[in-house]
């Protein structure tokens, strides 16, 4: 009976401790409880069995030359990937470009240039003819300030603005100067000059309210310094008194004088400095009886001191 009751306590002793090494999914297990004898699943649990997850699991035998091989076919689909890219940017960028810049679409026709703002001296046409030298660019590769300064670098010309007007045209505007005096050469051929001195026409006689100015020749003349002290002169007077000036005469740069009305009144302005002032000590003089009286010369080389003879 004792020994039958101490294997009965075993078994007890024994089913509890079994009972205790165990555990459901999710529980835990008390490692010192297990029987050393058990078998290294049972110690783990079946569930970890089960599932592969045990401590003795065969580890997964990897390939490395097919992993290798693998990273390479991935590398050059990279690699296609990306210059496929830039080949369609690049001929989506030579696309727009050609599109822009080389195709018609936005082309200058010279039949899509307005000008206006041109007179007898400065005609439209010549203008345009001066724009078309442009040719059949595109507008995104014309200049407009280039073309401004080259319609202004013209003779009779002092001031131009050039707009686009997409997509063939261009809209130009310009103020155009009259004659600031005429050239008399020594063969007695008239040339009408601007202010600058350069020729605008010539003219079979002379043109009314334009200054004569004799001269040897007309490139020996925009080379004198009094001859363009002289135009200076003439293009800073007011317009009612160049149109009034009947002769002028220029032996050295710094006895320039006018006449005018035909000699009512004779201007020495010696050189072309001072000449604001100048021009209003002219102006308060001869527009003044009190001052001027029945005196026909004013000499305003020295405008502080003028003098009335």
């Amino acid at each position: 009976m004792k020994g039958s009751s101490v294997s009965v306590s075993r078994s007890a002793a024994s089913k509890s401790a079994t009972s205790r090494s165990t555990s459901s999914a999710g529980g835990f297990v008390d490692a010192r409880a297990i029987p050393p004898d058990r078998p290294v699943s049972g110690r783990i649990g079946t569930d970890q069995e089960d599932q592969g997850l045990g401590i003795f699991v065969r580890p997964k035998v990897l390939d490395f030359q097919a992993r290798v091989r693998e990273k390479k076919k991935v590398s050059r689909r990279l690699v296609l990937i990306r210059t496929g890219v830039v080949v369609v940017v690049m001929a989506l960028i030579a696309g727009l470009a050609w599109l822009l810049f080389l195709s018609p679409v936005f082309r200058l026709q010279t039949d899509k240039i307005d000008v206006s703002g041109g007179n007898a001296w400065v005609s439209n046409d010549r203008v345009v003819s001066i724009v078309a030298n442009q040719g059949d660019r595109s507008l995104l590769l014309i200049s407009t300030n280039g073309v401004e300064q080259e319609i202004s670098g013209m003779a009779g010309v002092t001031d131009a603005k050039v707009r686009k007007s997409f997509p063939h045209g261009l809209e130009v505007t310009f103020d155009a100067q009259e004659p600031t005096a005429v050239f008399k050469d020594a063969q007695r051929k008239l040339t009408a000059v601007d202010r600058q001195g350069r020729v605008l026409n010539t003219v079979s006689k002379p043109v009314e309210g334009v200054p004569v100015i004799q001269v040897t020749t007309v490139k020996r003349a925009q080379q004198d310094q009094a001859v363009r002290q002289t135009l200076r002169i003439l293009s800073t007077m007011p317009e009612a008194m160049r149109h009034s000036v009947t002769k002028v005469t220029a032996k050295t740069q710094d006895s320039i004088t006018t006449e005018l009305d035909q000699g009512k009144h004779v201007i020495i302005w010696g050189d072309g400095s001072d000449l604001k002032l100048k021009q209003a000590v002219v102006d308060k003089i001869i527009n003044d009886p009190s001052k001027i009286g029945d005196k026909h010369q004013l000499d305003v080389s020295a405008p502080l001191r003028p003098i009335v003879k």
